[in-house]
């Protein structure tokens, strides 16, 4: 999505029926942007942590293309997340690793998700299909117009997450006491999962 200045406004929503909001998604006249898409993200941070403490993010992601983003500490703004974040596509996935970690940088976590994503005016709607559930994010230019968007959908705006995936993956983590490293689908292969784990209410149907 075209960001106005480089930033990010969005919401994200935990689904416990994915299928009947991806029904309500076509019945509003949502288009179909991208079909269903595997993502494998590397998430790098230097050996103290400084980006994670400062709340900042460097990652870069493989699906069709390939992605390198820059995303600064969030804020809420008006009941929504918002952060600056730049994002540009590299023409090789390896060689960008290697020049990251050239750079001082180390993988802190790799994560996996299948996303698929609509788009509905000026706002862009992906499922997220991840390791431990199906989520929603609603990003547009204001909290205001999201809100109506999810309202729309029949997603009840108290129930929205402001957190990162990986903030409730560490919840996961504790809930179970898990002790690897990385969000991806053959670690949670025979995992059983609850939404009470991450500490989010779902109101999508």
């Amino acid at each position: 999505m075209n960001k106005k200045g480089h930033q990010e406004t969005e919401v994200k929503f935990y689904l416990d029926d994915p299928a009947g909001l991806e029904k309500r998604l076509s019945d509003s006249g949502a288009q179909l942007k991208r079909s269903r898409t595997f993502e494998y993200n590397l998430r790098f941070d230097t050996p103290d942590r400084e980006l994670t403490q400062g709340h900042r993010v460097l990652r870069l992601r493989k699906d069709d293309t390939v992605h390198l983003t820059y995303k600064g500490p969030s804020e809420t703004a008006s009941g929504a997340t918002s952060r600056q974040e730049i994002e540009f596509t590299v023409s090789d996935f390896e060689t960008a690793q290697k020049f990251i970690e050239a750079l001082g940088y180390e993988i802190r976590v790799i994560y996996e998700k299948y996303r698929t994503t609509y788009s509905l005016g000026e706002l862009e709607i992906v499922l997220d299909e991840l390791p431990f559930g199906h989520f929603m994010e609603i990003e547009g230019p204001d909290a205001a117009s999201i809100h109506a968007v999810a309202e729309k959908l029949g997603l009840e705006w108290e129930a929205r997450l402001l957190t990162s995936y990986l903030a409730l993956f560490k919840n996961v983590k504790k809930s179970l006491g898990l002790k690897f490293r990385d969000l991806t689908f053959a670690n949670f292969e025979g995992l059983e999962i609850t939404k009470d784990m991450f500490e989010v209410k779902s109101r999508d149907g």
